[in-house]
């Protein structure tokens, strides 16, 4: 009877179309369950996330600002260090300046004195070194020969190189560093011999930030030098006359020991006792100057005291 009833076509369309409705229906229930199983995985997450900004608690907030405020006493201990460190160095540099026995000038690179300690103003002889150029400063100062003092000239003989041209060389120019002493004359009109070390004072990207000028006073040295020297031109001279005296006093010896002629012998013994007592006078002159030579300089002891 089944049989028959599935062989009527209207009965096997209706069996088809009931088991597709029941088909429909499992696979619609079945992502109804699949859809609020999603729903509640997500309101579970969305009750597990963390607490807004509002919800943290104020012990938190006084945590942190007490962070904050200690990061920023560490740093104002920082720079407050920093800055008595600078201080110091800076401090230090003066009192290095101030207490060195030789000048120090600093020109800039617009060619003007940024830098002078109380040796240079003293050496120089200027109150105030501030603004000056150096043209100002050294003023008509030439390079002389630091072995021999004289004018150290660059051509013809008349031909004088200033001081100032050798700074000009080392700021303008970017020569190296020049060793060299010169004749100066002071605004009280002071003659000195003074050595002069002129630098480069370089940026630390290797621009010119300016000169440097080492000076020390060197004229009791060169006064020194130069009395050497002139002793020792007059020792030449005064062993010249010597020898020369002790030939004209052998020579009458000579004379007087072959001669039997009692005037002429008395005339001999009177040239001899003549030229002895010039001898002696000579030499006495010689060993005075000596004597006066070697005695210590009371000026220059107390400037070496200051100095």
């Amino acid at each position: 009877m089944v049989v028959r009833l599935l062989a009527n076509p209207l009965v096997l369309r209706a069996t088809v179309v009931l088991f597709m409705a029941v088909c429909a229906f499992v696979f619609a229930t079945f992502l109804i369950r699949r859809l609020r199983s999603n729903l509640a995985a997500e309101a579970d997450l969305d009750c597990a996330a963390p607490p807004s900004l509002e919800a943290l608690p104020v012990h938190l907030y006084n945590t942190v600002i007490q962070q904050l405020k200690q990061q920023k006493h560490e740093l104002q201990l920082q720079n407050l260090t920093e800055q008595r460190r600078a201080r110091t160095t800076e401090n230090f540099s003066q009192t290095v300046l101030s207490n060195l026995p030789s000048g120090v000038l600093v020109f800039g690179h617009n060619g003007l004195v940024k830098q002078a300690n109380p040796a240079a103003k003293k050496i120089l002889g200027f109150r105030s070194l501030s603004g000056m150029s150096p043209q100002d400063v050294f003023r008509n100062a030439v390079v002389c020969s630091p072995d021999s003092g004289s004018v150290a000239v660059d051509g013809p003989v008349d031909s004088p190189v200033p001081l100032v041209e050798e700074v000009h060389a080392v700021l303008r120019e970017g020569s190296k560093r020049r060793q060299l002493e010169a004749n100066y004359t002071t605004p009280a009109g002071e003659q000195l011999h003074i050595a002069v070390t002129i630098s480069a004072v370089p940026a630390v990207d290797g621009s010119l930030l300016g000169v440097a000028c080492l000076i020390g006073d060197r004229s009791e040295f060169e006064s020194i030098r130069r009395q050497q020297q002139l002793h020792g031109e007059i020792s030449a001279e005064m062993a010249l006359e010597l020898r020369t005296s002790l030939s004209t006093i052998a020579g009458y010896a000579q004379q007087l020991a072959r001669n039997r002629d009692p005037d002429l012998a008395e005339q001999l013994a009177a040239d001899i006792a003549g030229e002895a007592a010039n001898l002696d006078r000579r030499i006495g002159g010689f060993l005075a100057e000596k004597r006066n030579a070697v005695r210590p300089n009371p000026r220059a002891s107390t400037v070496g005291r200051a100095t």
